[in-house]
């Protein structure tokens, strides 16, 4: 689904406003994004994508102990989506499966949790997944700012859910010692700043944003938490891996770190915002480009507001 796209079906609406055409693209950097096809839902891709990890890693789903789902997405209150993706994957009945919902901090985060049950012998092998879908969310804003009353404002509060987009990322877990051949996850650092919390609301029809306050108070915040990280000697990593939002927050944030721009990949201009699939998706997309002994950072700034970074010996 292109900006284009989008603009022609704002056309009436951004002439009456007079708002120009390519807001989406000059922006946010987005120029187009992916939506599923119809009947196939995030909880889908994020099965699809969990059995991928599981067959290019050699893991037998059998030997799972943990399943965590940490996608925005969700169809319902309950039960959680990833009792259906457990289903879905034929993971064994000792197989511990919840949610976990950070905003685009989710798929870290459960990285956090899943190597922590590791290391304390809980588990052997886990599997973090994460499934999105803009459709419903940007089809019914779509019909909002279409409407004759729409107005400058709603436009403005609402731009960020059309930056959105679908995919679906996962990622399996084992113990450094049976795996040595693996990729490590060494650690890292998290902060909040909580009093940001309305900064960013949404739901499954809307995301309303405060564009400008997201991108000064997140900045403020990836700041505070490299001050805290001076220990861990991040300023020469290899790859920096971050959450996908757009050209201001990507450009920003290798600014007021002091980061090489030619280590931070984008894959926001294509697969716009994936909420929490969008980094390991970025990952992904790059990791061909690793070398064994690179380091990687992943980093994240989610809505509430809270970041974390993590390192990856690859």
């Amino acid at each position: 689904m292109t900006s284009d796209h989008f603009d022609d079906e704002l056309s009436e609406t951004l002439r009456r406003l007079r708002l120009r055409r390519g807001m989406l693209q000059g922006v946010a950097g987005v120029q187009e994004r992916r939506w599923w096809p119809e009947g196939f839902s995030f909880a889908d891709a994020a099965a699809e994508a969990g059995a991928k990890a599981l067959s290019e890693a050699g893991v037998d789903p059998r030997d799972v102990g943990l399943l965590i789902n940490t996608s925005v997405s969700r169809a319902n209150l309950e039960p959680s989506t990833a009792a259906g993706i457990h289903h879905s994957l034929q993971l064994p009945p000792s197989a511990l499966n919840f949610d976990i919902a950070n905003a685009c901090l989710g798929f870290v985060n459960g990285m956090q949790v899943a190597a922590n049950m590791i290391d304390a012998g809980q588990i052997r092998y886990a599997l973090i997944v994460a499934g999105e879908c803009a459709r419903q969310a940007q089809r019914a804003t779509l019909d909002r700012l279409r409407r004759p009353d729409a107005t400058r404002a709603d436009v403005r509060d609402q731009f960020a859910t059309l930056t959105l987009g679908s995919g679906a990322a996962a990622m399996v877990l084992a113990a450094a010692d049976t795996h040595p051949q693996g990729h490590r996850l060494v650690g890292g650092v998290s902060r909040a700043a909580t009093r940001h919390h309305e900064l960013c609301v949404g739901d499954n029809t809307r995301m309303q944003t405060d564009a400008k306050g997201l991108l000064d108070a997140g900045l403020e915040l990836a700041e505070a938490t490299w001050a805290r990280a001076g220990a861990w000697n991040w300023q020469d990593m290899d790859l920096y891996v971050m959450h996908q939002v757009s050209v201001a927050h990507t450009r920003g944030v290798v600014d007021r770190l002091g980061l090489d721009p030619r280590r931070v990949p984008s894959t926001f201009p294509l697969l716009g915002n994936v909420g929490p699939a969008s980094l390991p998706l970025t990952l992904a997309h790059h990791a061909d480009t690793l070398s064994p002994g690179d380091r990687v950072l992943c980093m994240g700034v989610g809505s509430g507001l809270n970041t974390c970074a993590l390192e990856i010996a690859w």
